[in-house]
């Protein structure tokens, strides 16, 4: 009896372990030529498989602001980096149609609020709608991102209506357009940072917000302080909780709409997120990817008593994090501490211990507390010329959160790493 039951529970236990989603993402402009032909797609999506990965997310929509599908609402990229793709070639339905094949999932991504390559100067906000750029406040003033070169994605203002409508009009299209798709899974739904979006639209936006002018703007959000040595720093002013509270707000109230027009158009198709997983940091992007169970409020300063009204993970059906990190686990935070590969937005310079998969995937956890899985994403970028590094931190993923998922399959490809998912 007891071994049945040993052989049971270990029966159970492997099935647990192989239903974890493991998602391999396509990134659209690093594999535009690769994927511009079936039998390429049919191969890596074959390699794709036998590597374990049970869902695939395709980047349909750039940060250009294009569309890698015939849309009445964006352009269509046919072309990148020289190379021009057969404009009859339906990309999307291909995909979906191979990977089922496969008994693979297919998610469409969509870079939301970003319509711009800055260092290419090509995209919606150089083209057709200027006026949607986020207006950023740097310690040299207020500055269009477009003009921020060291920057390359041209962010817009979540506040803009008209920005939000030509969202949402892309997303009803697309779950309209494609209804075998699995899921979508929305990305860049945040601000630029936090310097942005200090334009007059959202002054007007954020006095509504309050119900008062704000005598100096931006200085009574935070004012830019330089001192005769050192680096300009940012003081905080009267109205800066606020101001945080105010751009959570606009962030929940998008994924609430957008839910509630996908849904209303396809029941069935996965409403999913990306955000990088470093929470006690990401108010800077005006965002709150927690459960509205989690307050924030005792445990960090930045946040006013109301702030977690404005958690967005039951609005969710899937939801990816980026634990985008070298170090594996969080005592190697305090010998390691890799800051020059930090760079995703709002990251930080710090030591503490979430600076690690292992930390910020645990705090995820927490902050998410159940409401939706969590899905823990690593950078393949980051572990350059360290593989077994890289095999440690798809192992801390799967252990720690609900599943695996890795960006991007461009960087698998060129270092041939395809044996470390075995």
């Amino acid at each position: 009896m007891k071994i049945k039951t040993t052989l049971a529970l270990i029966i159970i236990f492997s099935c647990l372990v192989s239903a974890q989603t493991k998602l391999l993402w396509f990134d659209a402009t690093a594999n535009f030529t690769r994927f511009s032909y079936q039998d390429s797609i049919k191969y890596y999506l074959d390699k794709t498989r036998a590597a374990g990965f049970t869902d695939i997310a395709l980047d349909i929509k750039p940060i250009t602001g294009e569309v890698l599908y015939k849309s009445d609402f964006a352009p269509t990229m046919n072309e990148w980096a020289g190379f021009t793709r057969d404009g009859s070639f339906d990309y999307i339905s291909y995909f979906i149609k191979e990977c089922h094949s496969r008994g693979m999932k297919l998610h469409a991504s969509l870079n939301i609020f970003v319509a711009g390559h800055n260092f290419f100067d090509r995209g919606l906000v150089y083209t057709k709608h200027p006026s949607w750029i986020s207006v950023a406040y740097t310690d040299s003033g207020l500055v269009p991102v477009s003009g921020l070169k060291h920057k390359y994605s041209a962010m817009t203002n979540p506040a803009n209506r008209e920005v939000q409508l030509h969202e949402l009009d892309i997303l009803k299209e697309l779950v309209s357009k494609y209804r075998d798709l699995d899921g979508i899974i929305l990305d860049r739904v945040r601000y630029d940072g936090i310097e942005a979006d200090f334009s007059e639209l959202s002054r007007q936006k954020f006095e509504e917000f309050i119900g008062s002018k704000v005598e100096r703007f931006p200085e009574d959000i935070f004012e830019w302080q330089k001192p005769a040595e050192g680096k300009p720093f940012k003081k905080e002013g009267k109205y800066y909780k606020q101001w945080l509270l105010w751009r959570v707000k606009v962030i929940y109230d998008f994924f609430a709409e957008a839910r509630e027009e996908v849904k209303k158009l396809n029941p069935a198709v996965s409403f999913g997120d990306y955000t990088g997983a470093w929470y006690p940091l990401y108010h800077e992007l005006g965002v709150n990817w927690a459960s509205s169970r989690y307050d924030p409020y005792p445990e960090y300063n930045w946040a006013l008593p109301g702030y977690k009204k404005y958690g967005y993970a039951e609005l969710l059906d899937f939801y990816t994090t980026g634990c985008y990190f070298f170090e594996v686990t969080k005592e190697e935070v305090k010998k390691l501490n890799q800051e020059a590969i930090r760079t995703e937005a709002g990251m930080g310079k710090g030591k503490e211990y979430w600076y690690s998969v292992e930390g910020s995937a645990e705090i995820a956890m927490k902050v998410v507390n159940g409401a939706v899985p969590v899905i823990g994403g690593l950078y393949v970028e980051q572990y350059d010329g360290h593989p077994e590094q890289f095999k440690r931190a798809m192992k801390m993923c799967l252990d720690k959160t609900n599943g695996l998922m890795v960006f991007d399959i461009v960087h698998i490809i060129n270092r041939d790493w395809w044996y470390l998912f075995n």
